[in-house]
This record gives structure tokens, sequence and C-alpha cells, in this order.
């Protein structure tokens, strides 16, 4: 019998949620989770939360951010408060990160919803946030702990992304475009999952046996070397924390990606995607880079909000991550531009300013912070991705003693 559609949702909707569990943040037995999301994500929430006890977790707390109430303070917060940030909660963060806890955020964004509104004071806004995050950021991008990023729609998200239809039918398509990203449309997402992760592992395992010094991107507006850092290690897919739970950090994901080394990138790179960024929609982002700083930036739109990124602090005008997604990912394959870096970043090969990871250096889980930092790893307090992948870039790797292979044409792989 023809399920309905109403039935047929929940029942995707569920997979996804069980996706974001088993597959991404994968609990243990008596593990606690602390889950951040927007309100509009609360069915998701509910889910996620449900399934994770069922996985064995013994306390779920979870944290609500309102866009509606940023917007009231961004307007009518008196003018010195902007510097200011809840250190305290972060702190307790902090603190359950190191007594194990998991953490667990759901993305609902709503693009543009800042437009028009004070850009300086929510740079500053944000600035201090990340400033304040940054001794709960830590235990993440030194994988002390499991931790995952999954979405959710919301109705003006989807309208953002589908203007053309009416407000329910948009709903409607971007949680089918969600589903269909996410492997949650599959009777057995979890199994469909395996065989992703393993093709993924694949790739980085092609990847790290090459151990190239630096690759490099090229073709329309593009032209952009990117060093790798000294004992870089590729990632991407399933990983291990240093508590011992494999995970998997982003739902969907379909890249690769390692760090570069933050003294060594040269050249300049034309963004193929808009950037959804601090409520606002940033586009036809141009970067130039000397000895791995930008010295030269630019976007058409929203130019403000983008420059307010690169003065965070001193890391974040260089490079703490570099990604490959070949063009025909299921992403890219949908034509869909979700506003969202978590989907637009599996739709094309991506670079971030800011943080590395130290899951992208072979000893990572051993070496000391001083040690990655002298063989190229970048410190900041940002971290934000944006993609200069398309059909018209292909990219080759610069192997150590200085010979050229073809990795991608098109953005497609070479080697099957």
């Amino acid at each position: 019998m023809k399920k309905s559609a109403s039935s047929l949702f929940a029942k995707r909707l569920d997979n996804l949620a069980k996706v974001a569990v088993y597959v991404g943040l994968r609990p243990v037995l008596g593990q606690q989770v602390i889950l951040s999301a927007p309100i509009e994500a609360l069915d998701m929430v509910r889910l996620v939360t449900k399934h994770a006890y069922e996985a064995g977790a013994s306390l779920v707390t979870p944290l609500y951010d309102d866009g509606t109430a940023t917007i009231s303070r961004v307007k009518f917060a008196a003018e010195g408060s902007f510097d200011t940030a809840p250190d305290w909660l972060f702190k307790g963060m902090a603190a359950g990160f190191e007594n194990n806890a998991a953490r667990m955020a759901i993305t609902s964004e709503i693009p543009g919803q800042f437009a028009g509104l004070d850009t300086t004071r929510i740079g500053r806004s944000a600035k201090a946030r990340a400033g304040a995050y940054k001794i709960a950021s830590e235990y993440i991008t030194a994988g002390a702990i499991n931790w995952n990023i999954s979405p959710a729609a919301n109705p003006a998200w989807a309208k953002q992304v589908f203007p053309d239809l009416p407000p329910k039918q948009a709903l409607a398509a971007l949680w089918n475009e969600i589903f269909k990203a996410t492997r949650a449309d599959e009777d057995d997402p979890v199994s469909a999952w395996n065989a992703h992760n393993a093709e993924l592992a694949r790739r980085k395992a092609q990847l790290n046996a090459r151990n190239y010094q630096s690759i490099r991107f090229f073709g329309a507006g593009t032209d952009l070397t990117v060093g790798l850092a000294e004992g870089h290690a590729w990632a991407g897919g399933e990983t291990v924390g240093k508590n011992g739970v494999t995970y998997n950090a982003n739902i969907p994901t379909e890249e690769v990606f390692c760090a570069p080394h933050n003294l060594r990138v040269n050249g300049y790179v034309l963004s193929t995607r808009p950037l959804s960024l601090q409520g606002q929609v940033v586009e036809n982002i141009y970067t130039k880079f000397e000895n791995g700083l930008i010295v030269d930036a630019k976007a058409d739109k929203s130019n403000d909000t983008f420059q307010h990124l690169l003065n965070t602090d001193e890391g974040s005008r260089r490079l703490g991550e570099v990604a490959l997604v070949p063009h025909s990912s299921r992403i890219s394959k949908s034509g869909v531009l979700f506003y969202n870096t978590l989907f637009d970043e599996n739709a094309a090969c991506h670079i971030a300013v800011g943080q590395s990871y130290n899951k992208c250096f072979v000893d990572g889980k051993t070496a000391a912070k001083d040690d990655l930092i002298a063989r190229g790893a970048n410190q900041s307090n940002a971290h934000v991705d944006w993609m200069i992948g398309s059909n018209q870039i292909n990219v080759d790797g610069i192997c150590q003693d200085g010979s050229i292979e073809p990795i991608m044409r098109g953005c497609e792989w070479v080697n099957a």
C-alpha cells in the first residue's frame, strides 16, 4: 500500500534524526549530550533527543537560539554591549566536554534574516561570541569528543531556496532536498552512510599515499596554490575522537579536506557560490593571498559582513582548511543553492579561513599545540568555509619532488 504524504514525511524525518544520532553523533552509553538549535528546529530536536536516549545517552540538554531575539538586541541594546558574550555559558559547556559530553548542533538558517541591520554591531557581537566560545570550541578542533551538525528546514529558509513556490510547497521541497542530501530518503539510511563513508575513506587513503606538498586550483578567474601543512593527513567522513568514539561531524558530507600551511598559500580565487554568513548573504568573493595571508579581499554583496569576518583576529586572514568535493556530488547534482554552508560546501571544492583541525595531521591526537603551529596549523576563533569549485575549475597535486599530477578536471576525480 502506498504511504500517505504525511506518513512518508514522518518516516523520513525520523530517518534524518536516526542518521544524526547513529551515523553522526553516536553517543555512547552514559554519555551526556549538549544540543544547540534554533527554535524553528523544535520537532527535529525532539526526535534527535528521543534517539539519543535510545542510543544510551544519560542526559540531553537542549539550548535554543532565537533569531528574532537577536534582531531585538541589534536594534535596541546599548551601544557598549556588543562586545559582551555569555562566557559563563561557554565555560559550562567546556566543563561538560572536559567530562566527555558529546556536542550536537542542529542548523536551520534563515538566510538574510539580519539584512538591513547594523553590520558593525553584528560583527562585534560575532567576534565577542567567537572569543568567548573558544574555551569550548577547542575540544571540537582538537578532536577530543564526538560531535555533529545536522540540518532542519524552516519556512523562511525554504522561501529563500524556492522563491517561486507557495510557502507550503517550498517547505516540502526543501525538506525533500534535505532528505535526499542526507540519505534519509533511503529505506536503510545507516547502511547507505556506511557505504558512503567507505568511499570517502578510499579517497582519503589515495591522497594520503601521494603526500602532496601543495595543491593548485586553476581556471575561471582562479589560480591558487595551497601549500599543505607538514605531517598533514586528509580527513573526511568518519573520524575517531580522542575519547575513542567514531562519529561523522557533518550530516551531510561529500568532502575530503586537509590542513593548509598557513604561510604557504599564494594566488587568487573567486567564489563560485554565495555564502550565508552572520545572517547576511555574501556573494562573489574575491581573495588574493601572499605567503598565506589575505592581502586583498572584496565581495560584491555584503562586503562589510565579509570584512568583519576577516578582522576577527590575526588568524582569520589565513586558511585553516582546504577541501575537495566532486562536481557530481549528490548536492551539486540537485542543482539547488541552499544558502547554508553545511550543504553548499558539499556541492563544491572549498576553502575556510580560521582554525585548523587537529585530525588533519597524522599525529593530531597526540601532538602538542605548539608543534602543530610550527608545522603550519592555523589558529583563530573563526572557521568559515566558502565555495571555490565548479565544472570550470581544475585541481593539480604538486609532489614533494616538484612534479605535478592531475587530481581533478572540471572538479571531477581523475582517478576513479
